[in-house]
C-alpha cells in the first residue's frame, strides 16, 4: 500500500471505530484524523468529537450535512422513487457516498495520504466507501481494518480497547447492528439472522407498534414544487424540518417499517429491518402525483429507470455518469410535479386519498361514464381493430 503518514477515518464513537484509531497508528505510525458526519442520527455528536481526541485523533472533524444529504441526494432518488428490490428507500446507501466525498475533502486539506472505514469484508458499506473514494480521488489509499486486522471478536476488541485505554460502552449491548439518519434506521443481525424470526419490538425506534397507533385515522396534505416536498398540511418547510416532521407524524401511526430479505452486491442474501416513515409517507405522495401528471410512457419507463437508479445507489455507484444522465432524465419528468397529495395515515399503512395539480393530464370529460362523457365510442372498434391487427394475421398464418 506504500507508506501511510496520515489518514482520515470515518469515526462514528462506537467501539469499533475507536480501536480503529489506535490500531491504525501501531500498524501504520500515522496520524489519523477522524471525520463524522450528523446525517440525522438523532443523537449529540460533540461527544464524539471529544472521544475521537480522546483516543487518539489529532483531529476530529464534525459537520452537520442533513441539509446537503436530503437536497443533493435523497431528493434525487426521491425524484425517481427508487427503491431497492422495490422495499428498500436506500437511506444508508444514499449517505456513505456524502461521508466518502467530505473525507476526500479533508485528504485534499489536511494533505493525508489514505482514508479508512469500519466497514466488513461482506458488507455493502465497503463497496460504497471504496468505490465513491476511487471515483473521486482514484490515486486514493482506503483502508478498512476489519477486513484485514486479527482481532476476530467483539470481545477481542475490548481486550485490545481495555490494553490501550480505550473507554468500552458500559451500556448492555444489544445483538443488532444498527444505522440511522433522516431518512431512514437499518437493524441486522443478531435473531433477525434467523428469516423465520417474527422482529422483536424492542429494535423499533422510530415507530409506534401498529397495534398500539391512534385508533382514528390522520390526513396529511404534501405539496409538492417540481417534485420536491416543499409543505406540509399547508405549512411551508425547509427540507430538513419537512423530514423530521414527517417522522413524527407518519412514525405515530406505525407507518414505515420494512422487512424484507434483500440481495447484497457481494452475493449473500441478507434479512433486513428498515424504518422509514418519512420516506414511505413522501414516496406514496409523489406517487400519487406522477400518476396524475405524467403520460402513461413517461411513467413506466421512469418506473424501469428507478430500479437501474436503485441500483446504481445501492451498488456504491453514486460518482458515476450513469445516474448524473439519470438525474437529468429525472428533472425533466419533475418540471411539472407540481401540486398537493392527501395522504392517510392509519394502522402502519400510508395511503393517498387525494391528489390535484394544475398540471395533471387527468381529464373528467374524458374518463367519466355520466352523461358529459365526452369520448366518442364510436372510434373504439376501430380501435381495436388497429391494435389487434398484429395478433390478428399472426393468427392467420398460424392456422394456416
Amino acid at each position: 500500500m506504500g507508506e501511510i503518514k496520515k489518514v482520515v477515518l470515518a469515526y462514528s464513537g462506537g467501539l469499533d471505530t475507536s480501536v480503529i484509531v489506535k490500531w491504525l497508528q501501531d500498524k501504520y505510525g500515522c496520524e489519523v484524523i477522524t471525520y463524522t458526519a450528523d446525517l440525522g442520527q438523532n443523537e449529540d455528536l460533540e461527544p464524539i468529537k471529544e472521544k475521537a481526541l480522546k483516543v487518539g485523533a489529532s483531529k476530529a472533524y464534525v459537520e452537520d450535512v442533513r441539509e446537503e444529504f436530503l437536497n443533493d441526494y435523497v431528493m434525487k432518488a426521491f425524484k425517481f422513487g427508487a427503491l431497492y428490490e422495490g422495499k428498500y428507500p436506500l437511506a444508508t446507501a444514499l449517505g456513505r457516498p456524502l461521508i466518502t466525498k467530505k473525507m476526500i475533502e479533508i485528504t485534499q486539506k489536511e494533505g493525508a495520504d489514505a482514508i479508512a472505514h469500519g466497514s466488513t469484508g461482506k458488507g455493502n458499506d465497503q463497496v460504497r466507501f471504496d468505490v465513491s473514494a476511487v471515483a473521486l480521488k482514484p490515486d486514493i489509499k482506503v483502508i478498512a481494518p476489519v477486513r484485514d486486522w486479527e482481532l476476530k471478536s467483539r470481545d477481542e476488541e475490548i481486550e485490545y480497547a481495555k490494553k490501550h485505554g480505550i473507554p468500552v460502552p458500559v451500556t448492555k449491548d444489544k445483538p443488532y447492528s444498527i444505522d440511522r439518519n433522516i431518512w431512514g434506521l437499518s437493524v441486522e443481525a443478531g435473531p433477525l439472522e434467523d428469516p423465520y424470526h417474527e422482529p422483536d419490538e424492542e429494535i423499533y425506534s422510530f415507530t409506534k407498534n401498529p397495534l398500539e397507533a391512534p385508533d382514528e385515522p390522520e390526513y396529511v396534505e404534501i405539496e409538492f414544487e417540481k417534485g420536491i416536498p416543499v409543505a406540509l398540511n399547508g405549512e411551508k418547510l425547509n427540507i430538513v424540518d419537512l423530514v423530521n416532521k414527517a417522522n413524527e407524524i407518519a412514525g405515530k401511526h406505525g407507518v414505515g417499517r420494512i422487512d424484507m430479505v434483500e440481495n447484497r452486491l457481494v452475493g449473500i442474501k441478507s434479512r433486513e429491518i428498515y424504518e422509514a416513515p418519512a420516506a414511505v409517507l413522501l414516496l406514496e405522495a409523489k406517487r400519487s402525483l406522477d400518476e396524475l401528471i405524467l403520460d402513461r410512457e413517461s411513467l413506466h419507463l421512469k418506473d424501469q429507470l428507478a430500479i437501474k437508479y436503485a441500483e446504481l445507489v445501492y451498488y456504491g455507484y453514486w460518482f458515476c455518469e450513469l445516474r448524473e444522465a439519470l438525474d437529468a432524465f429525472a428533472d425533466k419528468l419533475n418540471e411539472r410535479a407540481t401540486g398537493t397529495v392527501k395522504v392517510k395515515l392509519y394502522k402502519g399503512k400510508a395511503t393517498a386519498v387525494a391528489r390535484k395539480s394544475p398540471y395533471a393530464i387527468y381529464s373528467k370529460e374524458l374518463a367519466t361514464y355520466d352523461p358529459g362523457d365526452t369520448f366518442n365510442h364510436k372510434y373504439g372498434e376501430a380501435f381495436c381493430y388497429i391494435w389487434g391487427l398484429p395478433l390478428r394475421v399472426a393468427a392467420e398464418v398460424k392456422g394456416k
